[in-house]
């Protein structure tokens, strides 16, 4: 009996130096993923005005190390941050490019800055040597020649093409909206005509871009050799780009420009082969067809004799051709080679021309025209800090949203107060008129920070760096927001939205999370391993409007500042 007692007293005492132990060392189950926050990702930030270094940001790093980059040197700084007089005189319109030349020069600059730098280099020698003729000749836009220097519409109704072939000149450019319509007849003497918008050429370039190539070609004698459209694009830095037939014998369902199909085509051959007495084509030719009976006895849109109204039209994603009402073609934009630089427009081979017009062109204000030119100035801000800086980014022939802006949203109680400053972020254009109407606009405003480079779509997060610059070291605000031109601002909501919210660490809008990059190559997204090795993007915000606060804005900027970000990102 002793002997089962001892044995019971140290079973119990063993049950209980476990149960002691577990109430010391608790097993919990593993913890579901949580979806990290934007102040998880920006960490704990200081509440003074030190700044957090990179090693600080929660992200899963690579194996290996981050080095950081050196400065190379790059053409154009030199030109475009020479002593000049227009920075004794405090242009208020320069006021971020000191800052922003460090970050033009690094070795790991996306590959476009140095091109985009270049060609703003090019840009403003022209707009300098533009500025000191306004000058010295004292003469104002009412007593030019050239009132209408961006006007609505260009047009060519007498059939006179010149030697080169080109038959419209675009003053300023294109935007969203914008059209060319061509009327004319394909007279078969070369089976193929050619319809070109051609870019801005710059001092030294050999040959200007082609923004889009039109190769049409018409079906052979008897019907026997298929007709069709090709699209492309040129440079000369990188020839012929990758080209995109209509009909293109394979399935393109999936892609669209727009919301519009590439190849809005009927079944070709089953036309050719009515005419030859064949049999119907195999299912695999009928592609990309509408099956609606618009599209099911209808012919190739351009033949030989007939005459044909083409309208080549500007959406927001590509180029878009309407053939006798009807749909046609779509083509996405290509990196680099955008509407708003496209300046002439060129026809060649077997095509006789009746007419072209151009319209939808973005239009200049005379600005000493404007009645109420004081009310839309950009009003003086007396605070130390302000409440918010809204930053706008801009395409420098966008001229009429701008003014649209200026008489809508910017007309708020607390931006004519000065506790909200709205400034818009533009980089230079290629077209020299377009810088020239664009300084005028900035002078009589006073609320456009020109950038100092080409406005590219690939350097659109070197703007992003620029409104952080300007919020924390130019305008010192509370609150950072980024914007578009085509978006309507509800100031008073958005102030009203922020009462109550963090002062530190805060990433406000329509947030992404665990989204990751796009690694085809075909896509208009691409993001390859240089640019972003990481699997996931940190949370984001989308575009068209997001708040981050000013210890993030300061984060940015020193961060880029001590090469401890990508300029990239």
């Amino acid at each position: 009996m002793k002997k089962w007692s001892g044995g019971l007293f140290i079973i119990a005492l063993a049950m209980i130096l476990v149960f002691r132990y577990c109430s010391i060392v608790k097993i919990e189950p593993p913890k579901q993923s949580r979806k990290q926050s934007a102040s998880d990702f920006f960490g704990n930030h200081p509440t003074n005005d030190s700044f957090i270094t990179s090693s600080e940001i929660k992200v899963k790093k690579e194996a290996e190390s981050y080095k950081k980059p050196h400065f190379i040197e790059v053409d154009g700084p030199s030109e475009l941050f020479a002593s000049h007089d227009i920075f004794k005189e405090g242009s208020r319109a320069l006021l971020v490019w000191p800052h922003m030349r460090p970050l033009l020069s690094r070795s790991d600059s996306l590959p476009e800055t140095a091109q985009g730098v270049k060609e703003a280099s090019l840009a403003w020698k022209d707009l300098l040597s533009a500025i000191e003729k306004d000058k010295a000749s004292k003469l104002s836009k009412s007593n030019s020649q050239e009132d209408k220097n961006c006007p609505f519409s260009v047009s060519t109704l007498d059939k006179i093409v010149s030697r080169d072939g080109v038959i419209l000149e675009i003053p300023c450019g294109l935007v969203d909206d914008s059209s060319i319509s061509l009327v004319g007849i394909p007279d078969g003497h070369s089976r193929s005509f050619q319809i070109q918008l051609l870019g801005s050429q710059l001092a030294g370039e050999p040959e200007p871009p082609i923004i889009l190539h039109y190769n049409v070609s018409l079906p052979g004698d008897n019907m026997t050799e298929e007709p069709f459209v090709v699209q492309n694009t040129w440079t000369h830095e990188l020839g012929w780009g990758k080209e995109e037939r209509c009909p293109s014998h394979r399935s393109a369902n999936n892609l669209k420009v727009d919301g519009l199909v590439l190849c809005n085509e009927q079944a070709v051959r089953s036309s050719l082969e009515e005419n030859l007495n064949m049999s119907q084509p195999s299912s695999d030719m009928l592609t990309n067809v509408s099956r609606g009976g618009a599209y099911g006895s209808a012919n190739f849109p351009f033949v030989e004799g007939n005459p044909f109204t083409a309208t080549l039209w500007v959406g927001l994603e590509g180029f878009h051709m309407t053939v006798n009402g009807r749909h046609e073609t779509s083509f996405a934009y290509r990196e680099k080679l955008e509407p708003w630089s496209v300046t002439k427009v060129k026809v060649a081979g077997g095509l006789d021309l009746l007419s072209a017009l151009a319209k939808g062109l973005p239009v200049s204000e005379d600005h000493d025209l404007v009645v109420d030119v004081e009310h839309l100035k950009a009003p003086a801000t007396l605070k130390k800090r302000l409440l918010m800086l809204v930053g706008v980014f801009s395409t420098g022939n966008n001229f009429e949203r701008r003014m649209a802006l200026r008489r809508a949203w910017m007309q708020y109680e607390a931006v004519r107060s000065g506790d909200v400053a709205v400034r818009f972020f533009i980089g230079l254009h290629k077209n020299s008129q377009v810088n020239i109407e664009l300084w005028r606009e900035a002078e009589a405003y006073g609320d456009i920070q020109l950038m100092p480079f080409v406005d590219y779509y690939s350097l659109i997060s070197l703007k992003t760096i620029a409104i952080c610059i300007f919020g924390t070291k130019i305008l010192p605000a509370k609150y950072i927001m980024k914007t578009d031109d085509d978006a309507f601002v509800r100031i008073d909501e958005v102030i009203s939205s922020l009462k109550g919210k963090a002062t530190n660490g805060l990433l406000y809008g329509l947030i992404a999370f665990e989204s990751a990059p796009d690694r085809e190559k075909g896509s208009k997204w691409y993001i390859d391993n240089k640019e972003w090795p990481h699997a996931l993007y940190p949370p984001w915000a989308h575009g068209p409007g997001y708040i981050i606060s000013r210890d993030i804005a300061k984060f940015i900027v020193r961060g880029h500042q001590e090469s401890d970000l990508k300029t990239g990102h």
